[in-house]
């Protein structure tokens, strides 16, 4: 665990600087959350093939009752389904990163929906977009916008739409036509180069609501999609398919960036709080 490595902090940092400083800027920042994993925390036990998971049906069971997210939990299990969702870096919204995967109840599409609007339409979305919006201005991105308060306006925009849409392709819309789980699935064990392994390999390999291995066609299409859709709202000197392309490999870096978070940051965050606790001494 990262409590008794300390190395492994500072390996995450030095490879989320190394992802900020080759990817380019984001158009706008882009969702936690919309990779998922198959394997599941080794303290769960497997399930017995003659007594099939209530949940995997999508229906509800005696005993059960609905969440607000769209799922159904087994009455006794409320608790320990899913973490906390502290913000990321204490900032951004985490509401799809889950744990405890055997315990966890598939959603429906309107619980997709509702858990991807709690993201989108965080409060401290708007002022981010905001920062976004600031560095392209100052660094003259999309130039047909302009200067000044119109060209500003114009990037917030801009950013604001490729954020959301991005995020509703990807966490929502696709996952419920390729009935596919938006939710990040932290492994929360094992060795730094095994779970960063596993978290970039999300990007890909995503699980299906009946809990099955599958290609991540919500990721890969959906960010292409979105890049797409973005080209009706860009200058028109931007809207080229070589501009799409690069628009979706950017998506899909920062994508893969959120996910290493969502997986080590309960990690960091706890090593923080000790560190913090014996006044920076170990």
């Amino acid at each position: 665990m990262i409590e008794r490595r300390a190395w492994a902090p500072c390996l995450f940092s030095g490879t989320i600087l190394l992802a900020t400083l080759l990817l380019p800027v984001p158009a706008s920042p882009r969702r936690q959350g919309g990779q998922q994993p198959q394997s599941q925390p080794s303290e769960q036990p497997a399930q017995k093939p003659q007594d099939p998971d209530p949940a995997a049906t999508g229906q509800s069971q005696p005993g059960q009752s609905h969440t607000d997210d769209g799922s159904s939990k087994t009455q006794g299990q409320e608790e320990g389904t899913s973490p906390k969702n502290e913000r990321l870096f204490g900032v951004l919204p985490n509401n799809l990163t889950v744990g405890n995967a055997a315990k966890v109840p598939p959603l429906t599409s309107g619980g997709k929906f509702k858990l991807v609007s709690k993201n989108a339409f965080d409060p401290v979305i708007f002022p981010f977009v905001g920062f976004i919006a600031l560095i392209g201005q100052a660094q003259n991105s999309d130039p047909g916008y302009g200067q000044g308060a119109a060209g500003y306006a114009k990037r917030y925009g801009a950013s604001f739409g490729d954020s959301t849409i991005g995020t509703f392709m990807t966490g929502a819309i696709f996952p419920s036509v390729f009935k596919q789980d938006p939710r990040y699935y932290r492994l929360g064990h094992g060795g730094f180069g095994r779970r960063a392994g596993y978290s970039v390999t999300r990007i890909v390999i995503t699980r299906s609501d009946s809990g099955q291995r599958q290609l991540n066609s919500s990721e890969i299409l959906g960010n292409f999609v979105a890049a797409g859709i973005s080209n009706v709202y860009h200058p028109a000197s931007d809207r080229s398919f070589q501009n799409t392309l690069k628009g979706w490999g950017t998506d899909t870096g920062w994508d893969l960036v959120a996910g290493l978070g969502q997986e080590f940051w309960p990690d960091i965050h706890a090593w923080l709080k000790k560190k913090f606790a014996s006044g920076g001494h170990h």
